[in-house]
């Protein structure tokens, strides 16, 4: 059988698998990086959206307060933010914080880990330039279940309760960082989601990520307008308050794609344009199965979600769903125990019974459940033993928690539970391929066809494409 060879891209680099010819591979329209990314965001800082430049606005603070703070909000390590290197855009902004007269002692970078866990040490040093560290500058995590580091600000008009991190509110300059992608439930990520989800408490989530607002048709990619997950991260954000943001969208390989610095809104929504040029994926009919992959936020099984949620998209009712993810996370190839809860919830009940357990009166809300109401979106379109998933990092034990067909039972040699220390770009190549090769061979079996017969799609960007069906022609 004639193949095809691609390129994916995982948390830990890139493997190289190949597939039978007939195979669909369906990836986004794409867009060109810049040539010069420090000179985007040089430009960028001085020729903002919809905002003075971050110059005149430092300098106007100044003029308020002699010796003001300020703090820079940065992602965690979910997101493939480029914080250093010559397309960093950390490290322009403290420069010209220090340039205006802010001293190091009285600029904080914040990592706005929302409900995930802390960063460790090592874990912001490998994501920031060394240069942050070498000044004095102070790198701190947000806490989410640390009350005493939160400030109350009163609850939006949908009651969510909202609290700050104190030391974001104290800042008399506010800066956020990110990237803009498309996001399974808020429409897209960056700009307001800095602050909510990125620097709320933990109760602040029991709305915001509540069961009515995840399973609103609307809380999905792409869409802003009418998204109550985004107009909720708004309100909040509002609410805080922000000076100035710098986001960024990327290529396909991660390189910067494009630069929006401004005001928090509009800023924002320029970049949100750009990535829906680029982002959406076509397809004519659902697929028998879909071939995907986490990407590099698949870091655990809780962040594979948005690789489940793309999916669903293309399969068709019944079809099968065939996934790879590397969960190198330092914290856990699964995901927290409130994330594994849930999940073992999910598996014993079924997505219907999950459904209706999470909205009853009774039931007690648990951080993160969110997630796994996700994946009850694909498991009401496709029966739990339709999904294969492999990581090469779990064990057996992690198998029996999550759902789904166990992938490392198609992969015959040693590069299996080879725990967190090594990922897929580590020379897991071969694994995956097994993993695919077998699982698709399974798959065929189970339909009663040869593969030839059946209708297969492989998602290149797997979550960051957002599959969208063409509508027929009327005749």
């Amino acid at each position: 059988m004639k193949e095809k060879e691609f390129t994916l891209s995982f948390h830990t680099g890139t493997a190289q698998i190949k597939l039978p010819a007939a195979v669909d591979s369906l990836g986004m329209s794409g867009t060109a990086a810049l040539v010069d990314p420090a000179a985007a965001i040089s430009d960028a800082l001085k020729n903002p959206v919809g905002s003075p430049p971050l110059r005149a606005i430092v300098r106007e603070k100044k003029q308020q307060n002699t010796r003001p703070k300020a703090v820079v909000v940065i992602s965690d390590n979910t997101r493939p933010v480029p914080y250093k290197g010559d397309a960093g855009i950390l490290m322009p902004i403290i420069r010209l914080l220090l340039q205006e007269g802010i001293p190091a002692d009285d600029i904080t970078v914040l990592a706005a880990t929302g409900t995930h866990r802390l960063l460790s040490r090592r874990e912001l040093e490998y994501m920031l330039d060394p240069e942050v560290f070498t000044l004095g500058v102070a790198v701190v995590n947000h806490d989410c279940r640390d009350t005493g580091s939160l400030v109350s600000l009163g609850r939006t008009s949908r009651g969510t309760d909202i609290q700050i991190n104190s030391r974001y509110m104290a800042a008399d300059i506010k800066i956020l960082t990110g990237l803009v992608e498309s996001h399974f439930m808020a429409g897209a990520s960056g700009g307001r989601k800095s602050i909510c989800p990125g620097l709320i408490g933990e109760t602040g989530t029991y709305v915001f990520h509540g069961p009515e607002m995840m399973a609103d048709p609307l809380s999905t990619d792409l869409v802003l307008e009418g998204n109550p997950c985004h107009a909720e991260a708004l309100e909040v954000a509002r609410t805080a308050g922000a000076d100035f943001i710098v986001n960024v969208t990327l290529t396909s390989d991660f390189s910067v794609a494009g630069v929006f610095a401004g005001a928090m809104e509009a800023a924002h929504e320029a970049a949100v344009e750009q990535v829906r040029r680029h982002v959406g994926v076509s397809f004519s009919e659902p697929y028998d199965v879909v071939i995907t992959h986490a990407g590099y936020v698949g870091i655990n099984h809780y962040q594979a979600a948005k690789a489940g949620t793309a999916a669903l998209r293309a399969v068709r009712p019944g079809g099968f769903v065939i996934m790879a993810a590397d969960t190198v996370d330092s914290g856990g190839p699964v995901g927290a125990l409130t994330y594994r809860t849930a999940l073992q919830l999910l598996k014993l009940s079924g997505p219907e019974k999950f459904l209706q357990l999470i909205k009853s009166p009774d039931w007690v809300f648990i951080p993160e459940q969110w997630q796994v109401q996700m994946w009850g979106k694909l498991f009401a379109k496709i029966p739990m033993d339709h999904l294969y998933f492999y990581a090469p990092q779990f064990t057996a034990d992690h198998y029996d928690v999550v759902p789904g067909i166990n992938g490392a039972r198609f992969v015959h040699d040693a590069e299996m539970g080879i725990g967190i220390g090594i990922g897929i770009g580590m020379g897991m190549g071969s694994a995956v391929q097994q993993f695919y090769t077998g699982a698709l061979t399974d798959a065929a079996t189970r339909l009663g066809k040869p593969l030839d017969e059946i209708s297969v799609c492989l998602l290149l960007d797997g979550p960051y494409g957002v599959p969208l069906q063409q509508q027929k022609k009327q005749q």
